[in-house]
């Protein structure tokens, strides 16, 4: 998040040389539909820079709550649509492969929301600490909040590595918080509360309520019918991380053959692998062989008697996991 006039073209042009260079085949889709849509935000703005940033002056005591849409889209010059853009390439491949398209799309709104609330309080908190309506009227604008909510969940799902900050090596478990001070010194105009608003939402998601929360409304939305398929698994290869090479990525979504459970599906996104083998053993055990009884082929591969026992169908199918 900043505040600049925009300049020339040429991150622009960057930019584009960039996509291009790593392959459209090669970037999942909402990563790409994001990018697309940020790029075209920025050559034809829903609204006017001062129309779109936030603050606690506009949207709170204004009440122009639209902003909160517009300011994570929104970029105040073409460089600084480059660096968020590309880094979201490389923290959007990686996520995206990870956690499934739609549950992705679902964690980008969501943080692109509650990085400007977040921001929003404390910006109104400094108010009333400092005594100082400068804090209040400071106009934010820019996807940075976003990438350093996703920077604290790629650290969580790929912990243990060393990241460089601008050339300095730092464990991944403290690589946004460096990166939070180091590019307040060296860049006096970007939003230091914004990017501070981007960390918390994200150790939210991954130490706090959120992913519960957000689990919760999902299941609800998928229990009333609004999501009447089974649940999409997101299968990918290669590498994760953003190399420029255009390689990498190959992934599909995918539903089982034949899949004709009635039970309602579970919403799977943003499971790590455990959790969904988890809940498929959970649903096996639930379903206490409804599936002959209806006539379907039988259950996992076995072959068994009209007469057998809800019980041992249960152990064997505990054991079918087990090798």
């Amino acid at each position: 998040m900043r505040n600049r006039q925009r300049g020339s073209q040429l991150g622009l042009l960057l930019l584009a040389s960039q996509v291009f260079q790593l392959g459209l085949n090669n970037i999942p889709p909402i990563t790409l539909a994001v990018l697309a849509l940020n790029v075209y935000l920025y050559l034809f703005p829903a609204a006017p820079l001062f129309q779109a940033c936030v603050s606690v002056q506009q949207a709170y005591w204004l009440k122009d709550w639209r902003r909160l849409l517009l300011s994570p889209l929104h970029h105040a010059d073409d460089w600084h649509l480059y660096f968020n853009m590309v880094s979201f390439l490389w923290k959007g491949r990686r996520l995206e492969q990870r956690l499934g398209g739609p549950w992705f799309l679902y964690l980008l709104s969501v943080f692109s929301l509650l990085t400007g609330l977040v921001y929003l309080v404390l910006e109104a908190l400094l108010t009333e600490l400092m005594q100082d309506q400068s804090y209040s009227m400071a106009c934010a604008v820019g996807f940075s909040g976003v990438l350093f909510a996703l920077k604290v969940l790629n650290n969580h799902y790929y912990p243990g590595s060393v990241t460089y900050v601008m050339g300095l090596p730092v464990s991944s478990r403290y690589a946004s918080w460096v990166e939070l001070v180091l590019i307040h010194i060296t860049s006096p105009g970007t939003s230091f509360v914004g990017h501070l608003s981007g960390i918390l939402v994200g150790l939210l998601y991954t130490t706090g309520p959120l992913k519960k929360i957000m689990k919760k409304c999902a299941g609800f939305v998928t229990s009333n019918g609004y999501n009447s398929q089974p649940g999409a698994y997101y299968r990918s290869s290669g590498p994760s991380g953003y190399t420029g090479t255009g390689r990498g990525f190959s992934g599909n979504y995918q539903y089982a053959p034949g899949y004709t459970a009635d039970y309602t599906a579970s919403y799977t996104g943003g499971l790590t692998e455990e959790e969904q083998l988890e809940e498929a053993i959970r649903n096996s055990l639930n379903d206490r062989g409804q599936t002959q009884q209806r006539g379907a082929p039988p259950a996992y591969g076995f072959h068994l008697s009209e007469d057998a026992r809800a019980e041992e169908i249960r152990q064997m199918r505990l054991r079918r996991f087990d090798r």
